[in-house]
């Protein structure tokens, strides 16, 4: 990988971009801008979601930077409260509307088991994988995947599904290594997006983090950036601010060796945990 615009392969053969601008908690004003910065500066794979709620921003930024459609990768997520084959349609419908494009890149799940679903998320995931294998099939869709998916949750749709999930986006970042399902998806062919790659700021205040800063002559962002590429994980850092979003690209000048990669690995705590899919209260 030598930019942002070079690609991993999904094995349906489409490319995707292997770092991208994520925009949750953007504003649709923000949001717009952000795309903006982040396509000036060659990104070209944007990650939006109807529960960040500001699809319409995105869509205005990706339209008002004159790129032709093709060259840019659009990712959004369905909402937790639209599980269910008829749910689905209108929430990917309204979600086209909001973003003002004919098709989508990628389209995710944004949860397996969300608290609406609690008592019968297995038939709701079924209805709803109906649903994107359908859009796939009709063109709307180029790739569809899931996120915040366990083995146990892509096995029990498995178990329904005629087409397997082609992206898991999980959140990945120094210590939180999820390596039971970055493995699994792995061994299934399925490409890893990391999503929170600096644990929502909290990696940032690690000193062990800033001694390796030190150590590369690099920001402690572009570290785990960095990382997460070593990894072969996509990368979706969100920013704002445009002298971030063109400094999180500046990533392809150097490596991290082994031990270092490693390191990051382990540091656990320093980010949280992984979010428990089966539990959470939304």
């Amino acid at each position: 990988m030598k930019s942002v615009k070079d690609t991993f392969k999904i094995y349906n053969g489409v490319e995707i971009p292997c770092m991208g601008l994520g925009t949750w908690q953007s504003p649709d004003e923000t949001a717009k801008n952000a795309v903006l910065a982040a396509l000036s500066h060659d990104y070209r794979l944007i990650d939006t979601a109807a529960a960040y709620g500001n699809e319409k921003g995105v869509g205005e930024g990706i339209k008002a930077s004159g790129l032709k459609r093709e060259e840019v990768f659009v990712t959004s997520k369905l909402r937790n409260a639209d599980h269910g084959y008829k749910a689905t349609m209108e929430a990917f419908s309204l979600t086209m509307e909001k973003l003002g494009l004919e098709y989508l890149d990628l389209y995710l799940i944004h949860w397996p088991n969300p608290i609406q679903y609690r008592t019968h998320w297995e038939e709701a995931t079924a209805g709803t994988w109906k649903a994107f294998e359908e859009l796939y099939e009709k063109g709307k869709i180029k790739a569809i995947g899931i996120s915040n998916f366990l083995p146990h949750h892509i096995e029990t749709l498995m178990k329904t599904a005629k087409i397997k999930p082609m992206v898991n986006q999980l959140k990945l970042c120094p210590g939180v290594t999820q390596d039971e399902t970055v493995d699994y998806c792995k061994k299934q062919g399925i490409v890893v997006e990391a999503y929170s790659p600096f644990g929502t700021g909290m990696i940032f205040g690690n000193e062990d983090m800033k001694k390796l800063s030190a150590k590369y002559g690099k920001t402690v962002g572009q570290l785990c950036l960095r990382w997460c590429l070593e990894k072969d994980f996509v990368s979706l850092p969100k920013s704002a601010n445009p002298m971030r979003i063109r400094e999180n690209a500046e990533i392809f000048d150097f490596e991290l060796s082994k031990e270092d990669v490693d390191f990051i690995s382990n540091l656990k705590g320093v980010c949280g945990e992984a979010p428990d899919p089966d539990n959470i209260m939304f």
